[in-house]
């Protein structure tokens, strides 16, 4: 099983309601092999933290390459988290 984590930061002054469209847009799209996806904003419990992070797990690296590559997927990118985004770090991990 693959995991890949996502951590955002955030424009200043970006409110869950301009989040809301992006997340949304991800959870509605059918992707084989995703088992698992979890998303939310930081609580602010530590100075300096991402704004966001989302975690998903993958069946196997085939199943995160197709969603990685996907059209819809790169679209949602461009057009929904692009706007809102300051940065953005990933990481993909091996869980078997």
């Amino acid at each position: 099983m693959i995991r890949h984590i996502g951590l955002f930061i955030l424009k200043p002054g970006t409110t869950a309601e301009q989040v809301a469209p992006w997340v949304e847009a991800i959870k509605a799209m059918v992707v084989p092999g995703l088992l698992n996806h979890t998303w939310g904003l930081d609580l602010g419990l530590r100075e300096g933290n991402a704004s966001m992070a989302a975690v998903f797990d993958f069946a196997d690296e085939d199943a995160y390459r197709a969603w990685d590559t996907d059209d819809e997927h790169n679209r949602i990118r461009r057009e929904l988290m692009q706007p809102i985004l300051v940065r953005a770090e990933r990481c993909q991990y091996r869980l078997d």
